[in-house]
Formats: structure tokens, sequence, C-alpha cells
């Protein structure tokens, strides 16, 4: 049998998209070629993301490479949170219970509204004038 060397998954976020592949390793994560702390550089992205090594217990088990597209940082942290959650999936299928009932597979389907033609935005109206 073939062993395999890394885990691929896919995660998605708003317009990002996020292709992410694990190896077992020391918990290194880059992320476009640049380490996470400097590519994000707001604690709390880098929490985000690191939420699915901590609930399942494998922080410091997998190293991450990362390449991430589209979307602003929030976005693109969300969308590597969904990307790290599947392909843990793909290397120990026991950790699913965990990461489905924190709600990290599910794609999080909120884009924004498009804009409505007769009116500034998506919902907002223009000042009606009664005379």
């Amino acid at each position: 049998m073939i062993e395999k060397l890394g885990f691929y998954a896919t995660g998605k976020r708003k317009t990002a998209i996020a292709r992410v592949w694990l190896r077992p390793g020391t918990g290194r994560i880059v992320v476009n070629r640049r380490e996470v702390d400097e590519y994000f550089g707001r604690p709390t992205l880098e929490m985000i993301m690191q939420e699915p090594f901590s609930l399942t217990e494998t922080a410091g088990r997998f190293d991450a490479k990362v390449r991430v597209t589209g979307g602003g940082l929030a976005g693109q942290a969300g969308a590597i949170r969904h990307g790290i959650a599947k392909a843990l999936i793909e290397a120990n299928p026991q950790l699913r219970s965990v990461l489905k009932k924190a709600g990290m597979l599910t794609r999080d389907s909120r884009v924004k509204e498009r804009k409505k033609y007769g009116q500034p935005g998506a919902r907002k109206r223009f000042q009606y004038s009664k005379r």
C-alpha cells in the first residue's frame, strides 16, 4: 500500500478560495510563501485560522502550506480555516464529529448582496418625496 505524504483540501469563504496542503511536521504554517504572522499581521485572524488545530488538539503536529486568492484578509482567514478543517478529516476521519459540531465543515455561504438598479445600494432606497 502507498503511504500518503500529505493531505489536500479546498476551503472557501465569501470570495476567498484557499488551497491547503497538510504534512506531518512541527506546526509551521506558510501562506502564499510567507509566514502566517507576516501575512496576516492581526492576531485575531491567526486565531481564526488556527481554530481547527486547537479544537482537535493537533496543534504542532502538522505543517500547512496554503495558497489563498480573492477576498480580503478576514475572508481569507475563514477560507483557510475551512480548508484546514477539511484537510484534517483527510488525515484522520475520526476528527469529523468534533469539527462538524463546531461548524467548521460547513461553507459559510454569506456573500455581499448585489446592488439593484433604481436604488443606491442593495437595500437602501433613494429618499421619497411626496410633493
